[in-house]
């Protein structure tokens, strides 16, 4: 083999890449991640936001992390350390109580019947609904979607989700399609009485998603959030020791180790291709790597419509990507405190600050929300989960202070009128900070700095187009066999040689490491010729 051409050269070092890479070169493969900023991880990584105060810049919780990634990479023991939450979530309540869950059964239980007795029951239903579902599309997530194109792999592909969709149950195949098809507002109206739970759940539907929860599918962006597990805990959330860049150090070891090169501060300026087929890439700093493959782990229109000539892709699939929705209305911020916050609901210290705190009382407030941003830009009443990680990890913070991750709904993912996110990303900063102290009265007196990123700052920083955390939407036409493209959902591009590994493939976005998972494992029946 000749020392002047990789077997694979990967775009970007987001956690997805470095998780395809491992497997590549575990297996002998000559591998480079080549990677534009100067820390590996993409979204997933650690900085110092205010002198003596780190965090997990985007990516800010642990669940949907798949347990074979942590142990084939062997994660734990790249340093790789993950505690849980000792309370799942904190709703201030609209009339100024509070509710807890995830502590144990029988203390979600009196929790909820403060609010709604008849919810106890209907919880215990909703999650065994849940646990039926769940636990099908689990498998699902790792398989290759079957592809139109046709194939004696496909064939297999489609056959053996055939059998899994076969095996259900006739009510858990109308629960799929309600949470395929449905709003995850009208799923839990029909289900629940009171209006905290019903916004203590309906969250998940509207995270990263730009959208109403009434507008239908958002059910389904409810249930890509439930798919993980924490230690063998399902659906549980946690937090990673030295925030979520320590996810992504540990698998860039367990890549390096097995035999990957990392490229750092060099990102891809285009992908050369040769005769029909990728060919390599060049850099920002005209570096020249020739390789049999090229996988990218980017957003699909950052590769698509940046970094390949054009005349290079059939028309239909350009016009396509160029279709591709995206755009999650998110506004990040990390928070330096001098105190914790004081919530008028519960004011005093607690396990409710080791919870996702939900700053959005009801379903109304949350469709509200999405209403104004996108009429006006943000919300007037905007919708702010916050995390304390220095409640489980000392590292982070002085010690008596903590620092907050506040991820915040809805903002559009351009403003009206012609303005810019960077004019106007401070006068948003201080709209949530005061959005807070609604809710916690010594929140704004005890904010010693702050770090903000507005979604055109996302875009800029980490590549996520429009400030999308997923790489695009997750509805029914864009999920599965159709991620990115229907015919193109098995990993593979339009052009020989070229893969995709990124949260724009199957099964979308969060930190799971699957696409990388699952592509690895399709370059390598390539690679041996296994069709």
């Amino acid at each position: 083999m000749s020392k002047d051409i990789y077997d694979a050269v990967l775009i970007g070092a987001g956690h997805n890449a470095l998780v395809c890479a491992f497997y590549l070169a575990r297996r002998g493969l000559r591998v480079a991640l080549v990677e534009r900023r100067d820390v590996v991880g993409g979204a997933a990584v650690t900085e110092e936001f205010h002198p003596g105060f780190r965090n997990s810049v985007a990516a800010y919780t642990v669940s949907l992390l798949d347990p074979a990634v942590i142990r084939e990479l062997d994660l734990r023991r790249h340093g790789l350390r993950i505690v849980l939450r000792r309370m799942g979530n904190f709703l201030p309540a609209a009339d100024g109580r509070a509710l807890c869950v995830g502590v144990d059964a029988a203390a979600d239980r009196a929790e909820i019947a403060k609010f709604a007795p008849e919810d106890v029951d209907a919880y215990d239903r909703y999650g065994a609904m849940l646990e039926r579902v769940v636990g099908p599309l689990r498998r699902v997530l790792h398989l290759t979607p079957p592809n139109p194109k046709g194939g004696l792999h496909d064939l297999l592909g489609g056959a053996s989700l055939a059998r899994l969709m076969h095996g259900l149950d006739a009510e858990t195949q109308r629960d799929l399609l309600d949470l395929f098809t449905k709003s995850a507002g009208d799923m839990l109206d029909s289900r629940f009485r009171g209006s905290a739970i019903k916004a203590l759940l309906g969250f998940d539907s509207i995270v990263g998603n730009f959208a109403s929860p009434y507008a239908p599918g958002s059910a389904y962006v409810l249930l890509h959030h439930v798919f993980g597990e924490v230690e063998g805990r399902a659906g549980a959330w946690g937090h990673a020791t030295g925030g979520m860049g320590a996810i992504t150090q540990a698998m860039a070891k367990a890549a390096a180790e097995a035999g990957a090169e990392i490229i750092l501060r060099d990102g891809v300026r285009e992908v050369m291709v040769e005769k029909g087929a990728a060919a390599g890439v060049v850099t920002q700093s005209g570096r020249t790597l020739r390789a049999r493959r090229v996988i990218s782990g980017v957003h699909p229109q950052l590769l698509y419509q940046r970094l390949l000539p054009q005349d290079s892709l059939p028309d239909d699939f350009r016009a396509r990507i160029a279709a591709w929705r995206g755009g999650s209305g998110t506004f990040r911020m990390n928070v330096a405190l001098s105190e914790l916050p004081r919530f008028t609901s519960l004011p005093e210290p607690g396990d409710h600050h080791t919870a996702g705190i939900i700053m959005a009382p009801t379903l109304a407030y949350m469709d509200r929300a999405w209403r104004d941003a996108s009429q006006t830009g943000w919300s007037r009443k905007p919708i702010v989960e916050m995390l304390i990680p220095s409640m489980l990890d000392d590292t982070l913070a002085p010690p008596r202070q903590h620092v907050a991750s506040l991820f915040c709904q809805h903002f559009a993912p351009e403003l009206p009128d012609g303005r810019n996110w960077h004019d106007a990303r401070d006068e948003v900063a201080d709209h949530i900070i005061d959005t807070v102290t609604q809710f916690a009265p010594n929140f704004r007196a005890s904010v010693l700095g702050r770090m903000a990123l507005s979604p055109l700052d996302l875009e800029e920083k980490f590549g996520l187009l429009r400030g999308d955390i997923f790489h695009g939407a997750l509805s029914l036409d864009q999920l599965f066999s159709a991620r990115p493209v229907l015919g193109y959902g098995d990993y593979r591009g339009p052009l020989k040689g070229l893969y995709m590994c990124g949260s724009g493939s199957h099964p979308g976005g969060g930190v799971t490491g699957i696409p990388g998972r699952n592509a690895a494992r399709e370059i390598l029946r390539d690679v041996k010729g296994w069709f």
